[in-house]
């Protein structure tokens, strides 16, 4: 039976979110003052000796992120903490940010001392709009406090918070497009290079982590017993928080250590609703891949998933859909969302969404040809290596993930192809 751990989410229920002093009494802001008597450079290889990899999808290095923003001759800098989760069926940032904002902003404070930034922008999605008294109220304890504002702690650091607040647009998530957006520009993703590490949120160099990545900080910082990179595998050390959602019984946040199976994920949920079996599983959200019923043994690791064909763990999402939905149906959802949330800007995901959303329509409707096929996958290949942005580089990963897992989907009728 798969395991639950408490590494990120230790304190979890166990103070008053409003208070600071109650984060302090349950050892916050520890790891700042840590952090504090080391040199950025050695805080980042202590990120990547434990093996941390971003949260936010894309799994970079994050303790070689660390360097190349610090190694950017800049007289300012600044920290993105990317709080717009708009990945469909993630939702584990908005229970560190309801149930341990210290914890966020701590892990904030320690990468503005480490890349040397002067000033933290934190961008919460519209969606989570209810979240912000909580988190101004955090922000002003932190400046009354001493942990904000002018020479903190009396390092030298002078570094403040900022909150903003998006729009609603899914595609404010990637790294350049959420920069225009907290510039009061519409969210549309920038042409790189210049990258965001060099030229980002108003043209100063930018370092942006997403709010897993940055509560990590703080307690890996004071993990002077290892127990971070005891958990998981030696190859993925270290725990994962993820969002469990669709037809399982109890749908949640957990942390747990990498190397658990979906199948064991599904059962912390409380299993597949009751009666029914699964169909699939879609992992890191809209733009994550497929997995099968045959897959359901496969560690939740970045090393398993990719040679099991599921590229990446993306955003942590773990979607389960029982037989009452088809494959094509899914991926007509899915298409839909899409269509709705591509800013329009390039050619490949502004056309190549639109014209894949119709052959699915013609799949679900059994009226496809080969060459049907074969032209939805061409232009979903298009969009990942055409694509301006992560959002067309990875719209069709459930579409080409379905083609390789469940090639029946796409078998053409005789009487059809003859037509």
């Amino acid at each position: 039976m798969a395991k639950t751990v408490s590494f990120i989410s230790r304190r979890f229920g166990k103070y008053d979110p409003w208070s600071l002093s109650e984060y302090e009494a349950h050892g916050g802001f520890q790891g700042l003052r840590r952090a504090l008597t080391m040199d950025g450079y050695e805080i980042a290889k202590i990120l990547s000796a434990n093996g941390i990899q971003g949260r936010g999808g894309a799994a970079y290095d994050m303790g070689r992120k660390w360097t190349q923003a610090k190694d950017v001759q800049a007289p300012d800098k600044c920290v993105v903490c990317n709080a717009d989760e708009g990945e469909p069926g993630t939702f584990k940032d908005r229970e560190m940010l309801r149930r341990d904002p210290f914890q966020v902003l701590e892990g904030m404070i320690i990468a503005g001392w480490s890349v040397d930034a002067k000033n933290g922008y934190l961008y919460l999605r519209e969606e989570y709009s209810h979240l912000q008294p909580l988190l101004r109220n955090a922000i002003r304890q932190c400046e009354e406090a001493g942990y904000l504002g002018e020479n903190i702690l009396g390092s030298g650091l002078n570094y403040r918070i900022h909150l903003y607040s998006g729009a609603g647009a899914y595609v404010c998530g990637e790294g350049s497009a959420l920069a225009e957006s907290i510039e009061g520009k519409s969210g549309r993703p920038r042409m790189k290079p210049p990258y965001i590490k060099q030229c980002g949120v108003f043209h100063l160099p930018t370092c942006v982590n997403n709010v897993e990545s940055l509560s990590l900080v703080p307690n890996v910082l004071m993990d002077e017993e290892g127990f971070y990179k005891r958990q998981g595998t030696p190859e993925c050390p270290g725990t994962k928080m993820i969002s469990v959602s669709g037809n399982v019984e109890n749908p949640g946040v957990f942390e747990i250590p990498f190397g658990t199976t979906i199948r064991e994920i599904i059962e912390l949920a409380g299993g597949v609703t009751a009666g029914h079996r699964v169909q699939l599983v879609q992992l890191g959200g809209a733009s994550g891949c497929l997995a099968s019923p045959a897959q359901l043994d496969t560690p939740y690791t970045y090393k398993d998933m990719k040679n099991a064909g599921l590229t990446a763990i993306g955003s942590g999402a773990v979607l389960v859909v029982d037989e009452r939905t088809s494959v094509v149906g899914f991926l007509r959802m899915t298409q839909e969302f899409f269509c709705h949330e591509s800013c329009g800007q390039c050619t490949p995901c502004r056309e190549g969404n639109r014209h894949i959303a119709l052959l699915l329509d013609k799949l679900a409707a059994g009226t496809h040809t080969q060459k049907d096929i074969d032209t939805m996958l061409k232009f979903a290949r298009i969009m990942c290596n055409a694509s301006l942005c992560g959002l067309g580089e990875s719209a069709q990963s459930a579409l080409l993930s379905a083609e390789e897992h469940f090639p029946e989907v796409f078998e053409v009728k005789k009487e059809v192809a003859i037509r």
